[in-house]
């Protein structure tokens, strides 16, 4: 790869970053949500009562991040924290009356932002897009990247028809 192109790739990248970020603040906001929230409400949603450990994990956050994060959503009524009945060091958290819910506000507008995001697509098929971006993801990874690791990205098969 030549430096024009490697110019080109991370300024896209970068792009793809800063921009879907500002969108998932615009669209998290409000729900009274923070970008990065989303995520261990997501992962709560979808599996049930975890430990802060395992949310750090599936998150790709470092367990200081998760407490922080948990005690906020905690603050709002979102989730609630327990300790593990069977390790007294473990502390559980589940979400609460409230923050479920919240869940399908959430889910729609974390689908408004996929949608948003590939808007403008036309000639690449949505499942094809998601396979390049669990690549470059799992690129990063397997590069051994200063920056945390984050869990592996699953394959979801897309609802909607590809673009």
């Amino acid at each position: 790869m030549d430096f024009e192109q490697a110019a080109a790739m991370n300024t896209a990248i970068r792009s793809i970053g800063i921009r879907h970020r500002a969108l998932a603040d615009a669209l998290l906001a409000p729900l009274g949500l923070h970008t990065g929230q989303e995520v261990l409400l997501l992962e709560l949603d979808a599996k049930g009562p975890r430990s802060q450990a395992q949310l750090a994990v599936s998150s790709g956050c470092e367990p200081p991040t998760i407490t922080g994060s948990v005690r906020k959503l905690e603050t709002a009524g979102l989730v609630v924290r327990r300790p593990s009945p069977t390790d007294g060091r473990v502390t559980i958290v589940e979400l609460s009356d409230q923050g479920q819910t919240l869940m399908p506000r959430l889910k729609a507008a974390w689908q408004q932002l996929a949608e948003h995001t590939v808007a403008g697509f036309t000639s690449t098929p949505l499942d094809q897009l998601t396979d390049v971006l669990i690549e470059v993801a799992a690129s990063l990874t397997a590069t051994g990247s200063p920056a945390s690791e984050p869990a592996p990205l699953p394959r979801i098969s897309p609802t909607s028809s590809p673009r």
